[in-house]
């Protein structure tokens, strides 16, 4: 008598020689299979066999998490497809068995291999093998291909000390590839849309078509692909301006005979500028300021404040009307006048 269990299909016979017959083999067949017979009337009599149903094993794919990883940064995951019971997994790196490393590590049943910080020892090609005891297959081989580790870029320019309004500077981000992509920020913002800004060369180049004290920087640039980017230190360019017009402080013009004159000048200027006074044309002394002690009527005239920048070549200059009246009397001896 034949008792038919939860496992039947309708795809298996079972023959009076104990011979069993399963149409259409499928994966799922694939296993250990147990038959026990036993004596008619007698159940405490009998025999069990065993045996294991292999199929052949399909051709295996090997799937990867990243197949372009930054060299010796990102972590990669093969696994080797279909996940199938019974066989077991092999894997292959240039044709020999996978090296004992730290950066190659298995899963617990082998079908999948995580390699860590993937270098040019470790890109592969790498192949799976799915075998059992009738059957082996191996994979197509895969060959990771690796990303080169970001350069770190710099700023070269055709010149750092430019004159204001006069000179043209081309900023160029190195090292110079065709792989990355180029991207330039000034004082840590984007770049404003300028018609002084121009970028050929795939933006690798910066064109400042007219530099100004304002446009001093920093400039930074930075390369990127796919996976990441990476910026240059920051360049910033010593503008060459100036002298502007000068400014005399303080703004008083009228004194009083035995006070002190006390004068300076100031002009905005790139390196900042040498000054000289005159009076009514004629020089009177370097520098900054000026002062006379306990002037007189004779130092009434007009005052003359000259800025050069020996950089620029430039000299702007002012001049200031000063009046000095009679003798000045304190205000504790004037009671009673």
């Amino acid at each position: 008598m034949i008792i038919l269990g939860p496992a039947y299909s309708g795809r298996e016979t079972v023959y009076s020689n104990a011979s069993l017959l399963i149409q259409n083999v499928t994966q799922n067949d694939t296993g250990s299979y147990t038959i026990q017979i036993t004596q008619r009337g007698d159940g405490a009599k009998g025999v069990t066999g065993h045996f294991t149903l292999y199929l052949e094993t399909p051709k295996p794919s090997i799937n990867s998490s990243n197949l372009s990883p930054r060299e010796a940064v990102e972590t990669v995951i093969l696994s080797c497809d279909p996940d199938t019971q019974d066989v077991s997994y092999l894997w292959w790196i240039n044709g020999q068995s996978l090296p004992i490393s730290r950066k190659l590590q298995l899963s617990e049943n082998n079908r999948t291999l995580v390699l860590s910080g993937v270098t040019k020892d470790t890109a592969g090609p790498y192949e799976c093998e799915m075998k059992n005891p009738v059957s082996s297959s191996r994979s197509d081989p895969v060959t990771l291909n690796l990303l080169l580790e970001l350069p770190e870029p710099y700023i070269i320019s055709n010149n750092f000390n430019p004159m204001e309004n006069k000179n043209v500077v081309a900023l160029t981000c190195e090292p110079k590839t065709q792989n990355y992509t180029y991207v330039w920020w000034v004082n840590g913002q984007s770049l404003p849309v300028s018609p002084r800004l121009k970028q050929p060369s795939k933006n690798r180049i910066l064109i400042l078509t007219s530099v100004t004290r304002n446009g001093t920087g920093p400039y930074e640039c930075e390369i990127r692909d796919r996976v990441g980017s990476i910026c240059s230190d920051p360049v910033t360019l010593d503008v060459l301006y100036g002298p502007d017009i000068p400014s005399i402080f303080p703004s008083l013009t009228d004194y009083q005979s035995g006070e002190n004159l006390h004068l300076s000048c100031f002009a905005d200027s790139n390196p900042p500028a040498e000054y000289t006074w005159s009076m009514h044309g004629k020089f009177l002394k370097s520098g900054q300021e000026l002062f006379i002690p306990q002037i007189t009527t004779k130092h009434t005239g007009i005052y003359g404040c000259f800025a050069r920048n020996s950089a620029t070549g430039r000299e702007r200059s002012t001049f200031k009307m000063i009046v000095v009246s009679g003798k000045w009397i304190p205000a504790s001896l004037a009671i009673g006048f």
